[in-house]
């Protein structure tokens, strides 16, 4: 039975709820620049955050209003309910759950809520006959913290990767990181040690590109709670330490069509890929530089997208090496054909990262764009001649230049919308100005006694 408005869906939370014995429920969103955020209430108010909504004050989060029109609305997704892993059962058990913005004076979605952005895209695609599916490998480092609780950049393990123990000291740290995405309703396919010495990944199964995205914003959260119960420091930041391969997010996309079929999949192809994937690989190409402004959104990203560190800069794709920018990986089945961007690191804003791809891929295809052959050599090995033989661009070298190539791409610009493309590049170019102008450990180890 459901109580007044209260749909079936949210009615099976509710029962939850109490049959767990739930004290708070966390109605989760993001800001523009992918911070988790979290309003608590009290369970018993769960009936009524379903019904009514609960009122917050947008003025006070990044990117979303001004203060003279501040009032929002969150109103849960039912469907991302799940017990928080890392709090003791015996004194009662915290869930959360993913909320979309409403605008209170409209009573629309708001437009500056990340999760809407991304819904939009996924509405384009739903209209060109198309379903999304994603799965990132987001990786991180597990850092010691020192006598006061703050991080330091030293690891507690010196090993490489798909290490195993002694070497991998962190293998019971990715275990419990594990039991608790698993008790969140991941499925989980692997868990490794990755290159640098403090390195990891954990892949989950895909899944549609929104739940993906809500997986995303859930698994920073959680890998951070749980490495802090061991006492360590988990950094989804790309590059925190220098000359070691910093840490990305591979996203591997693929469209399925109305009756369930894989549209990427071509088995009469050389590389299994329909029409539909090429174009949407020269979509994606094409709109490359705005997507990292979007992908790589932090001044650090830009230090891990240097040659020489595994991390892809040329805008090329292959279906055999790792060193362009998109990847075709072996696919065992049809429904498995897919492609893998490998510029995103895990800074980025789940919502917005995925949705700027989408655009970008569906640009592609609207405009049946010509998708360039792969460039099978190692692209590392070449000089700028050769590069410049095969026409193969690179990627901007830092946050400033993304910026200014986000800015000129209007397909990638208004993928954002006016209002999170207005206060992304405002908050992006305002981090740029202040690290031109910060002094570094670097120069002052270089110059000060120097000159």
């Amino acid at each position: 039975m459901t109580s007044g408005n209260i749909t079936a869906v949210e009615q099976d939370v509710l029962d939850e709820i109490e049959e767990h014995d739930i004290d708070f429920l966390r109605l989760q969103f993001t800001d523009i620049l992918g911070t988790v955020k979290n309003v608590s209430i009290p369970a018993r108010q769960a009936e009524k955050a379903f019904a009514e909504g609960i009122y917050f004050d947008g003025s006070s989060i990044e990117g979303f209003v001004r203060i003279q029109e501040s009032d929002m609305r969150l109103t849960p997704d039912p469907d991302t309910f799940a017990i928080l892993p890392w709090r003791d059962r015996e004194d009662g058990a915290s869930a959360r759950l993913i909320c979309d913005v409403v605008n209170t004076s409209t009573g629309e979605p708001f437009e500056g809520d990340p999760r809407y952005v991304l819904k939009r895209a996924l509405e384009r695609a739903e209209e060109m006959g198309y379903t999304v599916n994603a799965a990132p490998e987001p990786e991180f480092f597990l850092f010691e913290e020192d006598e006061e609780g703050r991080a330091t950049t030293e690891t507690n393990d010196a090993g490489g990767y798909f290490d195993l123990a002694p070497k991998d000291l962190a293998s019971d740290v990715r275990r419990d990181i594990i039991y608790g995405l698993e008790d969140m309703g991941f499925e989980i396919e692997a868990s490794h040690h990755e290159v640098a010495e403090g390195q990891h990944e954990i892949n989950f199964t895909y899944d549609d590109a929104l739940s993906t995205a809500d997986n995303v914003a859930t698994f920073r959260t959680v890998v951070r709670a749980i490495a802090a119960e061991h006492g360590y420091h988990a950094t989804f930041m790309p590059k925190p330490i220098a000359k070691v391969a910093g840490s990305g997010m591979h996203t591997h996309l693929s469209l399925f069509t109305e009756d369930g079929e894989n549209a990427f999949h071509d088995s009469d192809d050389e590389f299994d890929l329909s029409d539909e994937a090429r174009a949407f690989t020269a979509g994606i190409l094409e709109h490359a530089p705005a997507i990292t402004a979007v992908a790589n959104p932090t001044v650090n990203s830009y230090k891990r997208l240097v040659p020489g560190y595994e991390a892809p800069v040329y805008i090329a794709w292959s279906d055999r090496n790792r060193s362009s920018l998109i990847r075709k990986p072996a696919a065992r089945v049809p429904a498995a054909s897919r492609v893998e961007l490998r510029s995103p690191d895990p800074s980025c804003n789940p919502y917005l990262a995925i949705a700027v791809m989408i655009h970008a891929g569906l640009n592609g295809i609207e405009n049946d764009l010509d998708c360039p052959d792969p460039v099978r050599d190692n692209i590392y090995e070449f000089d700028e001649q050769k590069r410049k033989e095969y026409g193969i661009e690179t990627l901007p070298s830092n946050l400033g230049d993304a910026i200014d190539a986000l800015e000129e791409d209007d397909v990638v610009y208004e993928a954002l919308g006016e209002h999170v493309g207005d206060k992304f590049v405002k908050a992006k170019r305002q981090e740029f100005e202040e690290y031109l102008i910060d002094v570094s450990q670097w120069e002052l180890d270089r110059y000060l006694e120097t000159f």
